[in-house]
């Protein structure tokens, strides 16, 4: 079972009172069913993928509508040959669909009337509801954090859009095919859109993950930069040395400080000018700063390059 699936099994099973159900009925139904008009009048085709959605559907439709369904599956056609849960609502689909807010003198709208969503309970259940339609969320184990859901307008994307910025969640809408997708990519805010639809043990799961996985990536980048460093210092001390070779075999007559500095590279070949200046202090008494060490090195190639 993926993340996402396990995030949506969670979060179809919650209940739900009156009002935020009727929320979240109102984003499913306007992201997984289609209207089609017959003979009979208006029937409400409702399909999705996952079992725990479909469910969950069913019972909001009893508990608020009493409405009488009727179930069907069915497999795809293609490779993966995926069964689809769907239903049919014969009878009362249309003033189901003003009473979710997504019908009214117009027709059918391309975003539900803002009374879906007055209270913030309201809004949490409609993005939860959204999320189980059309969300998307990748696995925090993998190399990058995305939350994502597909809208069918403009116009409802940019209205879950506006239902996120409420709890501070700063989402994004990019045009995918003939889809609008609304998508957040901060690890942060997935994290709180995951509390925000109460996806309580999700979270916890992702958490865990997610410092697990920075954490070593962390220790990664400090190793890496450790052996940067190591092969940086190790290339100097060669060059250092080179410089003193050539210094000797020219017979360069240098003054005090320059021939303890020497001295102890010779002796040190390894160590860092921070370890040097260390050894430096502690032979002569004297202290002196990286910057100092490093001064006295430039000195000694100034004299090499200069010919002296």
């Amino acid at each position: 079972m993926s993340f996402a699936t396990e995030v949506k099994a969670e979060v179809a099973a919650k209940k739900m009172n009156e009002k935020d159900g009727r929320a979240c009925l109102s984003s499913l139904l306007q992201l997984c069913s289609s209207l089609i008009l017959s003979n009979g009048g208006f029937q409400l085709i409702v399909s999705t993928e996952n079992a725990a959605v479909a469910r969950l559907i069913v019972r909001l439709i009893k508990e608020l509508y009493q409405s009488e369904l009727e179930l069907f599956i069915k497999k795809k056609m293609n490779l993966k040959k995926n069964i689809i849960y769907g239903l049919r609502i014969y009878a009362q689909a249309k003033p189901l669909l003003e009473d979710l807010g997504l019908w009214s003198s117009r027709g059918l709208l391309a975003k539900p009337l803002a009374k879906m969503v007055v209270s913030s309970s309201q809004s949490r259940a409609y993005l939860a509801g959204c999320f189980l339609a059309c969300g998307s969320i990748n696995n925090p184990e993998k190399s990058s954090y995305h939350l994502e859901i597909s809208a069918n307008s403009q116009g409802h994307a940019k209205f879950i859009q506006a239902q996120m910025n409420k709890f501070y969640i700063q989402a994004k809408i990019i045009q995918r095919r003939n889809k609008w997708v609304v998508y957040v990519k901060s690890a942060e805010k997935i994290a709180d859109f995951l509390r925000l639809i109460e996806a309580d043990e999700a979270v916890m799961n992702y958490e865990n993950i997610r410092l697990s996985r920075d954490f070593s990536n962390s220790i990664t980048r400090l190793n890496n930069m450790d052996v940067a460093n190591e092969v940086k210092s190790q290339n100097a001390a060669m060059k250092q040395l080179e410089d003193i070779h050539l210094l000797e075999q020219r017979g360069v007559a240098v003054d005090k400080k320059l021939a303890e500095v020497i001295r102890l590279r010779k002796e040190y070949p390894e160590s860092s000018l921070v370890e040097l200046c260390l050894l430096y202090e502690r032979e002569t008494g004297m202290p002196i700063s990286k910057s100092g060490m490093k001064h006295r090195f430039v000195k000694i190639h100034e004299l090499v390059r200069n010919g002296f």
